[in-house]
């Protein structure tokens, strides 16, 4: 793991741990009908930080991609949230999160990593 993998790998994680914070305080902080919606929002933000720890403990690349990715498209919905309810913060929050995730994994490292996951799968005769 070198440096550019670790510091992805932390961003992923602290974007999880926010989501999840957020979750469990609309899950405290809500009425009983919303509060249904937002356990269940919890149960997969737990899973976001369990899968955006994977990496930490296996090194793997593309495994730290997909939850990258996963994170990155979280973060473009919860702006587009904060859009729709006219929140700023909400909104450009999310984006500097968002942008933040994105330039932790370079287009040239996506690359090389793509093509490394498909040189582990053995070819077909």
């Amino acid at each position: 793991m070198n440096i550019p993998f670790l510091f992805c790998a932390f961003i992923t994680t602290v974007s999880a741990v926010i989501s999840l914070g957020f979750s469990v305080a609309a899950a405290f902080n809500t009425a009983s009908e919303v509060r249904n919606t937002a356990l269940y929002t919890c149960a997969r933000s737990v899973a976001l930080v369990i899968v955006s720890a994977v990496p930490f403990l296996t090194g793997s690349t593309p495994w730290l991609l997909a939850i990258a990715c996963s994170m990155i498209i979280v973060q473009v919905c919860d702006a587009a949230i904060g859009v729709v309810i006219k929140d700023r913060m909400k909104t450009f929050g999310n984006l500097v999160a968002e942008l933040t995730l994105l330039m932790s994994v370079p287009g040239r490292s996506l690359t090389i990593a793509l093509l490394a996951s498909k040189s582990e799968v053995p070819a077909r005769r």
